[in-house]
């Protein structure tokens, strides 16, 4: 097996252990932001293994540290008795400063923070948080008309 150089990059589907299609249904995304996140030994031997779900997750600053709630990490197969639980709210690692942009950014009303994937960056698992606002009824239906008259488009160019 061909030993991968320091130059080489993966692309960007490779690492990418879950996405969260739904938040950019649900919400439109102003800003993004890469985070860690603390986890226990089982909890990355299942993200690892791809057993994660971001539907329905959002983050929460609290006394100065962030938290993301309802990420679902699947029980590792292999745990026994030190498994974790699947549903705890998990600790997000930021720097003091980017805590402050974020808590700024949220202060204002509608905004939240939606993790919108979870992936592998040599080694560490990493979440990208975007602060989101919320759509409107109306808002998704003009999104989805652009999309089908975009897609009516490029079929019309390409006969």
């Amino acid at each position: 097996m061909a030993k991968k150089d320091k130059n080489d990059k993966e692309t960007a589907s490779d690492g990418v252990i879950a996405g969260n299609k739904k938040a950019y249904h649900d919400y439109q995304i102003l800003s993004s932001m890469e985070a860690g996140i603390a986890l226990h030994g089982t909890e990355v031997k299942s993200c690892r293994m791809h057993s994660v779900s971001l539907q329905d997750a959002f983050a929460k600053i609290d006394k100065g540290e962030v938290f993301v709630y309802n990420i679902n990490i699947s029980p590792y197969s292999h745990g026994n008795r030190f498994n974790h639980t699947p549903m705890r709210q998990r600790r997000l690692l930021l720097h003091k400063r980017e805590i402050l942009r974020l808590s700024q950014q949220v202060k204002e009303k509608g905004y939240s923070l939606i993790p919108l994937k979870m992936y592998l960056t040599r080694g560490k698992i990493k979440i990208q948080l975007g602060v989101a606002k919320g759509k409107t009824f109306e808002d998704k239906r003009d999104t989805l008309r652009k999309r089908q008259d975009d897609l009516d488009m490029r079929r019309a160019m390409k006969v």
